[in-house]
């Protein structure tokens, strides 16, 4: 007697590409016809609906499919759990004066014509410290943030720097979860890993880096900054806050404890509470205000305007819509992973690979397609890469190879997703919307080129007997 399971026969591939193609649709009618950026969840809750169809019709139960979703908001948990105390900690940070101290020197010791250039340096230092380009945007970026505008530097541009540093660090630190990821995936040995992403990240870094130096010796500052108006701003923060050296432990704090491999959503919570208590005990703030504050977000009152809206905001309230959207999108893409949908185009497509150019390139923008339809980073860092390793393999291609290529490809290109956990995240703690930064987010659309380029050219796509590594597939399967 056949059982359910031998007669399912899945999902094919025509109800795959239906799915893809009713995504894309309803995006596109959303944003580019109905002018509508701010229903997004509700878009993608329709495209959950008509992916769950299509499983049903081809025998999954609505139970799986239950399931599926329930898998995705798994995903979702942590990382939208750390989101949340971002609202805390940007909403306690600025209460206790430490955002106000970065905006205040910050302006005064940069330089508008470096701005650009010093931003995306930092912010690349900062998280190949930490290992987290969430962190940094959250701790370096705000600030950097507040500091553009009283520079007069369009916030696109500076949302575009403080991205393209902090997503260098991610990929390259050996703290970062998605550089572990991607080389167990590959079954690549984690420093081999790295050292193989040196030749493709760093010329995009320094590319990057050429390209936001240019833009601020373009720039024509001297058109925007008005010394009146920053000295305003100057005022304003020296007036409110205390400007004390203390209030500057906080960002310490946080790189001290991520390099001691804390958790990043306990790093929030301690940075959280130790902003609360510098605003209670520097800033005069009482217990009460600082409830709200982190719950509602902090409101400036300081009487100038600029001021007030480089330091009001935050708050756990103010972060639901984000948590929400990151909910609802991994919804979707539990449903499409676990009925098969992404696995039945990809394995279409591997069938296609015969040269090595045209490998990477597949593999590049596979990982971009899942991370648009998944919403989720670590898909793309692993649905493409464990589809393409036998092609890899097949090709004498070292595991590296394959871990490089899913960074260049997952991790970079996840911030350029409006509804993906990176866009998402962005959107709401530097207040620049996706489309807006993307074109400056340069190190996420270089980095990607660099090792299509790199693969098309046969330049540094290492094979078996090139160069000395721990591992090997033969040698990680024996394992």
């Amino acid at each position: 007697m056949e059982t359910e399971d031998n007669h399912r026969r899945g999902v094919g591939i025509i109800g795959a590409i239906s799915v893809v193609l009713f995504l894309l649709v309803a995006i596109s009618v959303q944003v580019f016809v109905l002018g509508n950026t701010g229903s997004t969840q509700v878009t993608l809750i329709i495209v959950t609906a008509f992916a769950a169809i299509v499983a049903m019709a081809s025998g999954y139960s609505w139970h799986e499919i239950q399931n599926a979703i329930l898998y995705g908001c798994n995903m979702a948990m942590l990382p939208m759990m750390i989101l949340m105390m971002v609202g805390l900690l940007i909403a306690s940070w600025t209460a206790a004066g430490t955002i106000p101290a970065l905006i205040y020197f910050g302006i005064q010791l940069l330089n508008p014509d470096y701005f650009l250039f010093s931003a995306a340096l930092i912010c690349s230092i900062g998280s190949l410290s930490t290992g987290s380009s969430w962190t940094t945007a959250a701790t370096f970026g705000v600030g950097f943030m507040g500091i553009g505008l009283g520079l007069g530097i369009p916030p696109e541009y500076t949302a575009g720097a403080v991205i393209s540093g902090s997503i260098f660090g991610d990929k390259m630190s050996p703290l970062s979860d998605s550089t572990n990821l991607a080389s167990a995936v590959a079954q690549a040995e984690l420093f081999d890993h790295i050292k193989s992403m040196i030749y493709t990240t760093v010329p995009a870094i320094l590319i990057a880096l050429l390209i936001y130096l240019v833009m601020g010796l373009m720039f024509d500052s001297s058109a925007v900054v008005n010394d009146a108006k920053v000295q305003s701003i100057l005022d304003g923060i020296s007036g409110t806050f205390s400007l004390n050296p203390i209030t500057l432990l906080p960002p310490v704090l946080v790189v001290v404890l991520i390099m001691r491999k804390m958790s990043g959503l306990a790093v929030m919570i301690i940075a959280s509470l130790v902003g609360m208590a510098l605003a209670i005990g520097l800033q005069g703030y009482s217990l009460n205000q600082m409830l709200v504050f982190m719950n509602f977000g902090f409101e400036s009152s300081v009487g100038i305007e600029d001021v007030d809206k480089i330091l009001s905001g935050g708050g756990l309230q103010n972060m639901m819509w984000t948590v929400s959207l990151g909910f609802i999108a991994l919804s979707m893409g539990g449903v499409m992973e676990k009925t098969g949908m992404l696995e039945v185009i990809l394995t279409k497509i591997r069938h296609l690979v015969h040269s090595t150019g045209g490998l990477v390139v597949t593999h590049v923008f596979s990982s971009f397609a899942v991370n648009l339809l998944s919403a989720s980073q670590f898909m793309a860092l692993i649905i493409p890469a464990r589809m393409l390793v036998p092609v890899y393999r097949a090709q004498k291609l070292l595991p590296q190879v394959c871990s490089r290529v899913s960074e260049d490809s997952a991790t970079a290109t996840s911030p350029l997703v409006p509804w993906g956990l990176g866009g998402v995240y962005y959107t709401s703690v530097l207040g620049v919307a996706t489309l807006d930064y993307l074109p400056y987010t340069f190190f996420g659309l270089i980095v990607p080129a660099v090792t299509i380029v790199f693969a098309l050219t046969n330049t540094c796509m290492f094979r078996e007997g090139d160069i000395e590594s721990k591992r090997t597939y033969s040698s990680a399967a024996a394992e």
